[in-house]
């Protein structure tokens, strides 16, 4: 009998978003039924690695609350896989510093939590190396980067101009002596866009933080030194260029316009040099997120106790109180109603304001005239107010 191969196999999480709020509604009962899931998933399937692509919390300065379910799931997760590895970066709502305290502690107990890119020009991406039959591999872990966080490590570009973030992470990665002979993984939270590809092209949730312009975009080129690239960011599943250029997307739907989508969690073997196994193991969640369409009649007698925004599409107007009361008690996690026709009376007004509109458009609304330049510093400051806020 031959030698049995030992493959390596890994699960891919991102965007936890814990202490995260759909709409008004607190949805720590559902994030914990979610994660329980993982780690049944985990103690069925017996990964030998859990990689978390970032966004662990929905805010910078979580909740007690909101530490608690993330310290019970990893309790749970490292109880099931008491021999596996444990690898998490911050994302662009964690705060990087408090993600990284206790960082050499974890370690010991094979749980890598990396808050922060490097900060000097002796530092270097965290890097974690696991065998198997194949030999080795390595797992970058690159924490969300904005240029500024790391010039003294990239350096400016011509007379002292800052850094793009599609030129801070190809400098950023270039730095590595990468083994292109083994193979590699890297784990980041950012941005991705295939080349050639317009970044207004990608589909992006509600619940996603998106910059003015588009400025955070990096070009997937900087991916072709891996074997397999675990993404967070972007919350709906999809692949970058190539399939081993994966976002896994959400565990748990995080707006409305998630409504529908499958989530799950992405499990890798890594098999030799070149040979990548993928699978979606699917997420069942304790409540959905549903769209439904119809008349006030129609839409009733959907009754239900998941996640509901409502478009009514009767051609006669109703009032507005007895129909809120009659969905409320139907829906009683009803996010929002919409009218698809409105004759007198606009309703989405009266229970839900309507979405704000684009800050830049606002500003620009306002101004009047702006020129390119003036526009240009506009642009900067709307993105380090929208950072600051998270």
């Amino acid at each position: 009998m031959g030698q049995e191969v030992h493959v390596l196999k890994f699960f891919h999480l991102s965007d936890l978003h814990i202490g995260l709020r759909l709409l008004n509604y607190d949805l720590r009962e559902d994030q914990e039924y979610i994660l329980g899931q993982i780690i049944e998933a985990a103690a069925s399937q017996q990964p030998q690695a859990v990689v978390i692509a970032g966004d662990i919390y929905d805010k910078a300065v979580p909740s007690a609350e909101a530490v608690e379910v993330f310290d019970h799931f990893i309790s749970g997760l490292t109880d099931a896989l008491p021999k596996a590895t444990v690898m998490i970066i911050s994302g662009n709502h964690d705060s990087g510093p408090r993600l990284n305290c206790f960082r050499s502690v974890l370690s010991r107990q094979n749980v890598h939590m990396i808050g922060l890119p490097p900060q000097t020009d002796t530092d270097f991406i965290e890097k974690i190396v696991l065998e198997d039959t194949y030999g080795k591999i390595n797992f970058y872990l690159l924490p969300f980067v904005r240029p500024s966080m790391v010039r003294a490590v990239t350096g400016v570009g011509d007379q002292g101009v800052s850094l793009s973030y599609n030129e801070t992470l190809h400098r950023l990665i270039g730095r590595e002596q990468i083994d292109m002979h083994v193979r590699n993984v890297l784990v980041s939270h950012q941005f991705y866009l295939p080349a050639g590809k317009d970044a207004k092209a990608v589909e992006r949730m509600d619940s996603e933080i998106r910059t003015i312009g588009n400025i955070d975009q990096v070009c997937s080129d900087v991916l072709e030194a891996f074997d397999y690239a675990a993404l967070g960011h972007i919350h709906k599943p999809m692949s970058v260029g190539r399939d081993v250029y994966r976002y896994c997307g959400t565990p748990l739907a995080c707006s409305v316009s998630e409504a529908g989508q499958q989530k799950g969690i992405v499990m890798v073997d890594m098999k030799e040099k070149g040979t990548t196994g993928i699978s979606v193991l699917p997420l069942k969640p304790l409540r959905q997120v549903r769209i439904l369409k119809g008349t006030l009649k129609e839409v009733l007698a959907q009754g239900c106790e998941d996640y509901v925004s409502v478009t009514l599409t009767d051609n006669v107007d109703l009032d507005v109180f007895d129909m809120q009361d009659r969905l409320r008690a139907a829906f009683p996690r009803l996010l929002e109603i919409r009218r698809q026709t409105i004759r007198t009376a606009d309703y989405s007004q009266s229970f839900v304001p309507e979405k704000a509109k684009d800050p830049l458009e606002l500003c620009r609304s306002f101004l009047k005239t702006l020129g390119s330049e003036e526009e240009a510093v506009l642009k900067a400051v709307i993105n380090k107010v929208q950072e600051g806020g998270r």
